[in-house]
């Protein structure tokens, strides 16, 4: 596909705003597209894609780039991880651009240090290795680079695993079942799903396989006490409701008021009436206290260094730092210790992270 001159322009220029590292890559990148209406459909697909395959790759093409420049990784990332040729790029390049694109695919075979190549800072390589040894680190790496499913959860309250794929199909929409949740959907691409029907009234929602996964280790019962712990905008606590078949009680607690006000419209869509949405000062708060001992199922899903998303979130490789696993460590044993508490006599907790 030739690229005109301004492309190149508007991804070197959305390169420099979320290579600040101040927001999630996906906000910078909102708040980028926001700050450019004008924008078409492909541009945006085109700028999104080169952006997070600069993400997933940074330390490699800046090495082989020889430059943090935003238009020279622009230029980078188009040829090298989106596979342009000379050809497609010379309508946007000028003189110079051009000797620099030959100069840097010519350094493409170059040997690079292992953590270098692999993408990942010095610290994590040294820390992958010391847990998983060489092959196993390189292979979690390696895996880290591709882009991560999309996929979707049938409310089963609503309609059925069956019934959602016919309707996808019907839209021209490429799904599959997921291979281990048995409400889960595998969509191919990133078709515009937004304003579809089936989420806007809350018969799918957004959830990855594994998130379901944790829902169903935690199998609530109908007449249960549950509390997932750590909430957040509510994903595992709409699956654990619709399991309860809005029956039971089920309260989502987070230290994070907006976390819950994210909740509030997924409930409404959902038809559940048996989630009870609880503010926490902390840990601690007396909400926990009044519940000790009575809850049959206590779900935990601690906040965490988010690694375990790299596929999704390739920015929080370089956002964080070492430092971060200590301090989130102290606060998960914090937060798991408060939440045992809770767990009745023959009840369970699981703890997921």
């Amino acid at each position: 596909m030739t690229l005109r001159a301004n492309q190149l322009a508007v991804l070197a220029a959305a390169i420099e705003r979320v290579r600040r590292f101040d927001t999630p890559a996906d906000t910078g990148l909102s708040a980028f597209f926001r700050a450019n209406p004008a924008m078409g459909q492909r541009d945006r697909a085109f700028v999104a894609d080169g952006v997070f395959a600069l993400l997933r790759r940074a330390r490699s093409l800046e090495a082989l780039a020889e430059s943090q420049e935003p238009r020279r990784l622009a230029l980078a990332v188009v040829v090298r991880d989106l596979g342009h040729s000379l050809r497609d790029l010379e309508p946007a390049l000028n003189a110079a651009d051009a000797l620099w694109v030959r100069a840097f695919k010519s350094r493409l075979a170059n040997p690079l240090p292992p953590a270098v190549a692999h993408d990942v800072p010095d610290w994590l390589w040294e820390r992958l290795g010391a847990a998983y040894g060489d092959e196993g680190r390189s292979a979690l790496a390696h895996a880290w680079l591709a882009p991560a499913p999309f996929d979707l959860r049938v409310n089963p309250g609503k309609a059925t695993r069956d019934a959602a794929l016919a309707a996808l199909a019907a839209d021209g929409v490429p799904a599959v079942a997921t291979p281990y949740s048995p409400l889960g959907i595998r969509i191919a691409g990133r078709p515009p799903l937004a304003r579809h029907p089936w989420l806007a009234d809350g018969r799918l929602e957004v959830q990855d396989e594994g998130s379901q996964l944790v829902g169903f280790v935690v199998a609530p019962r109908r007449t249960d006490m549950v509390v997932d712990f750590c909430a957040g905008a509510g994903g595992k606590t709409l699956l654990l409701g619709a399991l309860m078949r809005s029956q039971g009680r089920l309260y989502a607690f987070d230290v994070v008021e907006r976390r819950l006000a994210n909740l509030k419209p997924r409930l409404a869509r959902s038809g559940l009436s048996n989630v009870h949405p609880q503010l926490l000062a902390s840990e601690r708060d007396a909400k926990v206290k009044r519940l000790a001992g009575k809850i049959d199922r206590v779900l935990v899903d601690a906040p965490c260094t988010g690694f375990g998303t790299l596929r999704r979130n390739p920015d929080l490789k370089w956002r964080q730092p070492e430092s971060a696993v200590a301090e989130l460590a102290a606060k998960q044993g914090a937060i798991l210790a408060s939440a045992a508490t809770l767990v009745k006599p023959g009840g369970r907790l699981v703890y997921a992270t």
